[in-house]
């Protein structure tokens, strides 16, 4: 392959060759006929042309990404990556099979394309889960879209529904994309923070939650959707039915699209409930679900998502992906519909991955808290996902130090 990929290189840049001496002469001919000023060479016109590029405007503000730069560090120096929410651990053995088996089936079709909205038997498997949990029975062939990820969810549920000068209200603390993507919809992102109540040494994320009154004011004639993050990225916080009800209630009153980031749904802790906004009376035709199968089976490196959704307002999300990716990779569908099937038997029982991910996590979540407190961290112990957030300010005396010490 590297053999014919050099060859392949050799023959663009005899072409290119060809063409500047073609352009050369061109150039040469038209000087002798007094048509081109002789100072403009070809190569400083290149050079001139080359610079006059421009991105477009609606990428200002959204070039640096603070992963890419952590990621980027924990490269250069060898680190412990704290940052990235991906497991240190395999996935569910049943699902690593099932992808194996799909690599070595027969199956021609197995190995193309698949229908762009998602593959029929992952739609299927999503319909019939998930049918259960919204208490709505889902056509797996109208309700469920199948994407590169959750963030291509967000990213086609956005661009498919926000106009230039529309408002979008995103919860703070929230995850870092939802502001870029915003903005490049032309859409004019607001923010309302969670704010905490109960500031002690030790802080649990229920104890960060939304005013009412703060949160209704963020409404105007043209806020067009609402982000919420349950469990949330990075706080942790588990929404309560009440705060859901409040939010669904003002998103009633004034119009608004919901967008629910619900990919962290099965990482629950200390006996906490995923209410899904979506279930919520009257809820249904104005939310759009975004899941997960990387955090769901532990395998964010598949990248595939999904959201779930009514027709009049998928289809705008579809749109979108279907001139923007097209299809997700037929194989790794397949492998996760057939992870869906075995565990949409076991829901509710004890050997249910969702079960067991959540079981294996709480202890993880348990000894970072110590060592952080142990360090003179204040830890927001989360009730779900995969993060903690830590409060560093008591550390300032103790850095304080350390310069003083660093100068002598």
């Amino acid at each position: 392959m590297m053999l014919k990929s050099s060859r392949i290189l050799t023959l663009h840049l005899i072409n290119v060759t060809k063409q500047e001496t073609l352009l050369s002469s061109a150039f040469a001919r038209n000087v002798a006929a007094g048509s081109v000023p002789t100072s403009q060479s070809p190569a400083r016109l290149s050079r001139k042309m080359s610079t006059n590029f421009k991105g477009a405007d609606r990428l200002e503000g959204t070039y640096n990404n603070v992963w890419v730069e952590y990621s980027d560090l924990v490269t250069e120096h060898n680190a412990l990556n704290l940052g990235q929410g991906f497991p240190d651990f395999l996935p569910p053995e049943h699902v690593l099979k099932a992808l194996a088996e799909v690599a070595n089936s027969n199956s021609v079709h197995l190995n193309q394309y698949t229908r762009g909205y998602g593959h029929p038997r992952l739609v299927k498997s999503i319909a019939q889960l998930f049918s259960k949990l919204h208490g709505h029975q889902l056509d797996p062939f109208k309700n469920v879209l199948v994407t590169l990820g959750a963030y291509e969810s967000l990213f086609c549920c956005i661009q498919g529904l926000v106009n230039p000068g529309d408002e979008v209200i995103i919860i703070e603390p929230f995850f870092d994309c939802y502001k870029p993507m915003t903005t490049v919809a032309g859409g004019i992102p607001v923010f309302v923070p969670l704010r905490p109540n109960n500031l002690c040494s030790v802080m649990s994320s229920s104890d960060w939650t939304l005013d009412p009154v703060e949160l209704e004011s963020k409404f105007t004639k043209k806020t067009k959707l609402l982000i919420i993050n349950t469990p949330n990225n990075p706080l942790g916080k588990v929404y309560t039915k009440d705060e859901l009800t409040m939010i669904a209630n003002l998103c009633k009153k004034h119009n608004v699209i919901v967008i629910a980031d619900e990919v962290y749904e099965w990482l629950l802790y200390g006996g906490q409930k995923h209410i899904r906004i979506a279930t919520l009376p009257d809820m249904w035709e104005r939310t759009l679900t975004i899941s997960s199968a990387g955090k769901t089976f532990s395998v964010t490196g598949w990248k595939l998502g999904w959201t779930i959704g009514p027709d009049h307002l998928l289809k705008h999300v579809s749109a979108l992906h279907q001139n923007c990716v097209y299809t997700s990779p037929t194989p790794l569908q397949e492998a996760v519909a057939v992870g869906f099937e075995l565990e949409t038997d076991r829901l509710g029982k004890p050997e249910c991955y969702f079960n067991e991910l959540p079981a294996m996590l709480a202890p993880k979540r348990d000894e970072l808290a110590k060592q952080l407190l142990e360090a003179g961290f204040v830890p927001v112990i989360p009730d779900g996902g995969y993060f903690m957030v830590a409060d560093f300010s008591k550390l300032s005396e103790f850095v304080k130090q350390c310069k003083r010490f660093l100068l002598v």
